[in-house]
C-alpha cells in the first residue's frame, strides 16, 4: 500500500518541509530527494511513482525554499549539510540512498564526505564541485539582480539554462510551472544559497567519496557541463557517470524518460 505525508520537521534555527511518500513496509530502503537552487521538492514529482516501486522517499524543501523557514543568510554547504543529519536523525534513518540535483547534488557530495556511514549510495545530477571565477561572477551577477529587481529578473535566463529549447516550445504549461516554482521562491533564501555556491569547494576532496556512486548529467547543460561532470566522477572510486541526451539543467523534467534510464539500473530499479 502506498501512502504519502507533509510535515514540518524542526532543527536547530528553522523548520524544514518535508514530504514522504512510498510503501509503508518498514523494510523498504530510503531515498532522500534534494532540491536545486530556486526549485521546491515538487520539481521530482515525475519520478515519485517510479521510485516508490523501491523505495520510501523523503522529499524536502531546502532551506530558504519552498515552504521551508528561511533563516537570515548567508547559507554555507556546511549548514545545508547539517540540514540533511538533522532531517535523518529526526526521522529517524540511520542509513539512506540520496539523489541531489544541482544545489541539490552538491549537498549530496557533502554529505557523501562528512557522514558516509549514513549513505547507502549516491546520486549527483547536474552539479559542480568547484567555483571558477567565472563562476562566480555569475552569482554576483544575479545576487545584484535579485536585490534590484526581485526574483522575477532572472525567470527568463533561468528557465533558458534549465530546459532545452523544443521542450519549452511543447511544454508550455509545464514552463509556466517552473516559472512559478522560480518567482516563488524566497529572494533572501535564493542568495543565502548563491553565497553557499560562490565558496563551493568539494573537488580536491572528491576522492574521499566511499558511497557508490552515479553522476548524471544533460548533455545541453551549460551551468555543470558533462565534460566537468565526468571529470568530477573520474576522481570518486568506481563512480559511473550518464549522460542524458535532449536535456539541459533539470533533465528530470525536460527528458523524464531518458533521465529515468539513466538512474533505474544504479538504483535497482530495472
Amino acid at each position: 500500500m502506498s501512502s504519502h505525508q507533509i510535515m514540518h520537521v524542526r532543527l536547530p534555527g528553522l523548520k524544514l518541509l518535508v514530504r514522504t511518500d512510498g510503501t509503508e513496509k518498514k523494510k523498504a530502503p530510503w531515498l532522500v530527494l534534494s532540491n536545486s537552487l530556486a526549485a521546491d521538492h515538487t520539481m521530482w514529482d515525475a519520478q515519485v511513482k517510479l521510485l516508490t516501486s523501491r523505495f520510501r522517499v523523503l522529499r524536502y524543501d531546502t532551506r530558504g525554499h519552498g515552504q521551508s523557514d528561511v533563516p537570515s543568510g548567508p547559507y554555507s554547504f556546511d549548514l545545508l549539510v547539517d540540514d540533511v543529519i538533522g532531517l535523518l536523525d529526526q526521522m529517524k534513518i540511520e542509513r539512506a540512498h540520496f539523489m541531489g540535483l544541482s544545489l541539490g547534488g552538491m549537498t549530496g557530495i557533502g554529505l557523501a564526505l562528512k557522514v558516509p556511514e549514513r549513505l547507502e549510495s549516491l546520486v549527483v545530477c547536474d552539479a559542480r564541485a568547484d567555483a571558477p571565477e567565472a563562476f562566480v561572477k555569475g552569482w554576483e551577477e544575479r545576487i545584484a539582480a535579485i536585490e534590484r529587481d526581485g526574483m522575477k529578473s532572472i525567470v527568463a535566463g533561468t528557465v533558458e539554462r534549465w530546459l532545452v529549447p523544443q521542450f519549452r516550445a511543447k511544454h508550455p504549461d509545464i514552463v509556466r510551472r517552473v516559472e512559478r516554482m522560480i518567482v516563488e521562491t524566497p529572494a533572501a533564501g535564493y542568495v543565502g544559497c548563491a553565497h553557499a555556491l560562490k565558496r563551493l569547494d568539494y573537488l580536491r576532496s572528491m576522492q574521499g567519496i566511499t558511497a557508490p556512486s552515479l553522476f548524471v548529467v544533460g548533455r545541453e547543460d551549460a551551468g555543470a557541463p558533462p565534460p566537468v561532470m565526468q571529470q568530477m566522477a573520474a576522481r570518486v572510486p568506481k563512480a559511473l557517470f550518464e549522460i542524458v541526451e535532449n536535456a539541459a539543467h533539470l533533465p528530470n523534467i525536460d527528458n523524464e524518460r531518458g533521465f529515468e534510464a539513466a538512474i533505474s539500473h544504479f538504483l535497482g530499479l530495472s
